[in-house]
């Protein structure tokens, strides 16, 4: 059996469609009393439910009969600015994971962030050396690279495991996210609304309005990385996970009009001041370590993903 940490969330709930589609039973770990997320796994079949809170014990106990886990629960605010919530969620509990699949040898691949590389001064390459000069934006991604941090200097570790930097992650089962959903799903939910879209407008003379880039990729290439990991068991390390190729929030906006057939109606706001001065004009992940690796399929064009994701999803918000 394999654990799945955040079963209930957007990216979890995505990797328990896969495993099911494998005939591979899951333990489902997250917490159960945030009902807004229930229906991301309905449909599903699990074997366990463990709750969050409960889980460390449990897994001390009941480690035999677990054969790999992904660990993709996390608290994932970027707004947020408690770190103890962060510290506790997101560094110490995952330590915990590590130290129990290190001890019983269980495969472990766990979700990094792109947050990690902030402004991207030392480039967005996946390399190890340069993970101690990195400089998160918030204490997200302050978190998130303290755990890489603490994971390269361990001694001991599974015989394998992989730390993802997930980039821009879009797809369906993000619904319950609010705020800090995907931008196509807000473009989506504004366009039915209203007929149009505003978009950030940008604050610096390098970039025009609407041509702040990132790199967006859809969440059933997220998982599909995620299991092809566990199954071929590459070198253990840290692992980009984007398309490699950054495309413009105008992109997005237009593509998203264009697969719900309506005219494009874009304008431009003020980006919130709350997130202005540590909002990222640029990211695009290197990919060439997974390639390296072995991992050949291709990715979901933007234009590929987002005609997926409205037409087979987000009408109606089809749970994936």
């Amino acid at each position: 059996m394999i654990v799945v940490t955040g079963a209930l969330g957007f990216i979890g709930s995505c990797m328990v469609k896969v495993l099911n589609d494998a005939n591979i039973e899951v333990i489902a770990v997250d917490d159960f009393y945030k009902d807004k997320k229930d229906p991301n796994l309905e449909n599903k079949e699990v074997r366990e439910w463990v709750h969050r809170d409960i889980f460390l014990p449990w897994f001390e106990m009941h480690y035999a009969k677990v054969d790999a886990v992904f660990h993709l629960g996390a608290r994932t605010d970027t707004t947020e600015q408690d770190s103890t919530i962060f510290d506790r969620l997101n560094v110490a509990y995952s330590q915990k994971i590590w130290e129990v699949c290190t001890t019983h040898d269980i495969p472990l691949v766990y979700a990094s962030s792109a947050a990690t590389y902030g402004l991207g001064e030392h480039g967005y390459k996946d390399d190890h050396e340069v993970v101690d000069q990195l400089t998160p934006l918030n204490p997200y991604g302050v978190s998130k690279n303290e755990f890489d941090k603490w994971v390269l200097l361990q001694d001991k570790a599974p015989t394998f495991w992989a730390g993802l930097k997930f980039f821009n992650v879009y797809g369906p089962n993000e619904y319950h996210k609010g705020r800090m959903a995907s931008v196509i799903f807000h473009t989506y939910k504004q366009v039915r609304a209203t007929e149009a879209m505003k978009l950030f407008r940008s604050h610096r003379e390098d970039y025009k309005d609407g041509e702040q880039i990132r790199d967006f990729i859809y969440v059933k290439d997220v998982v599909k990385v995620c299991k092809w990991l566990m199954d071929h068991k590459p070198e253990n390390g840290l692992y980009n996970l984007g398309t490699g190729q950054a495309r413009t929030f105008y992109d997005l906006a237009s593509n998203t009009f264009k697969a719900m057939g309506k005219p494009e109606q874009i304008s431009y706001i003020d980006t919130p001041e709350d997130i202005r001065e540590k909002y990222q004009y640029f990211t695009e992940a290197d990919m060439s370590k997974l390639k390296k690796a072995g991992y050949t399929d291709k990715f979901y064009t933007l234009e590929e993903g987002i005609e997926d994701y409205v037409k087979n999803h987000l009408v109606g918000y089809k749970i994936w």
